[in-house]
C-alpha cells in the first residue's frame, strides 16, 4: 500500500535519497544548467514536498513549487534505486498531480535535462502527457534544458 508523507526531509532515508539526487543531477548537468534544489531549497514556503512509501520502504519523492496561484512546477522527482524500472515514476507523478488538483493548480511545468542521462525522465514525462514548452518562471533558453508542461483537470 502506497503511503504519502508531506515534508519529512529530516527522515534519514529521505535525506539520503535527496542527497544522492542532488549529487547525481549536479554531476550530469553542465555548470549553470543544473536547477536541482538541495534540502534547504526545498524547504521554502512556496514548495510542498512528499515522500512516498511502499510498505514502510521509501519508494521515492517529489515536490510541487507554486509559480503562481494556478501554475506549479515539479521539482525533485526521484525514484529510489530499489524501485526503478517498475512503473513507480508514474506513480509519483500521478500523486503529485492529485496533490496539485487539491491545491487548485491548473498547469504543471517541469524543467529537465536535454542530455542522455535525462532520457528516462523525458520518456516518463511524455507518458504523462507533458509537452515541450518555452522556458517558464525564471528559466532561460538553454541547450542543456528541456521545458515541459501540461494542463490538469480539476474536476
Amino acid at each position: 500500500m502506497l503511503k504519502s508523507i508531506e515534508g519529512n526531509f529530516d527522515h534519514p532515508e529521505v535525506n539520503e535519497l535527496l542527497a544522492k539526487h542532488f549529487i547525481e543531477l549536479r554531476a550530469a548537468s553542465p555548470e549553470g544548467s543544473a536547477h536541482v534544489l538541495d534540502i534547504p531549497g526545498l524547504k521554502i514556503s512556496s514548495i510542498k514536498f512528499w515522500s512516498l512509501w511502499d510498505n514502510e520502504k521509501l519508494m521515492g519523492c517529489g515536490a510541487l513549487k507554486f509559480l503562481d496561484r494556478e501554475h506549479g512546477e515539479f521539482k525533485s522527482i526521484r525514484v529510489h534505486d530499489k524501485f526503478r524500472n517498475k512503473g513507480n515514476g508514474i506513480k509519483i507523478i500521478l500523486h503529485l498531480i492529485e496533490e496539485a488538483k487539491k491545491l487548485n493548480i491548473k498547469k504543471i511545468s517541469v524543467e529537465t535535462g536535454a542530455g542522455k542521462f535525462f532520457e528516462p525522465a523525458r520518456r516518463l514525462f511524455k507518458k504523462c502527457n507533458f509537452e515541450p514548452c518555452e522556458p517558464f518562471a525564471h528559466y532561460k533558453k538553454d541547450t542543456n534544458s528541456l521545458y515541459l508542461s501540461r494542463l490538469i483537470d480539476n474536476d
